[in-house]
């Protein structure tokens, strides 16, 4: 496992206290795991995400990521509805794990509450609760 110095964290992205993640892009709000989660999880062999048109609450669990260790719920970071996923992590679960914040996404949604975005985790918030 990675050391806590070691993590990728792009300033960018909001993060959840679950270690998901969240980006504004023009109208979309991408969503992920993070570095530290997939480190956590360590090879990821298959990732469940939800059909397009599905809506979540914020907190509301939107599919799972299965690893050679275990199985992990996803859970919203903000509320919206299911705009695209990333087809790709079907036959390229191991995306997550090599690029979690690029070709590792998992979802876009058009977001429910825009201003939910502003109320998680900066970077520097997400890597002091890492650190305990």
């Amino acid at each position: 496992m990675k050391a806590i110095s070691e993590l990728k964290l792009p300033e960018n992205v909001r993060y959840t206290d679950d270690h998901e993640w969240a980006k504004k892009s023009g109208d979309v709000v991408r969503i992920g795991i993070s570095d530290y989660a997939q480190d956590q999880l360590g090879d990821i062999v298959f990732v469940e995400l939800p059909e397009v048109g599905s809506s979540f609450d914020k907190g509301e669990e939107f599919g799972t990521v299965e690893s050679v260790k275990a199985v992990s719920e996803l859970y919203m970071p903000i509320g919206g509805e299911v705009t695209a996923i990333n087809e790709a992590l079907a036959d390229e679960p191991e995306r997550v794990n090599s690029d979690p914040y690029d070709s590792g996404w998992m979802m876009e949604i058009k977001a429910s509450d825009p201003a939910e975005l502003e109320a998680l985790k900066s970077k520097a918030d997400y890597f002091e609760m890492l650190k305990g």
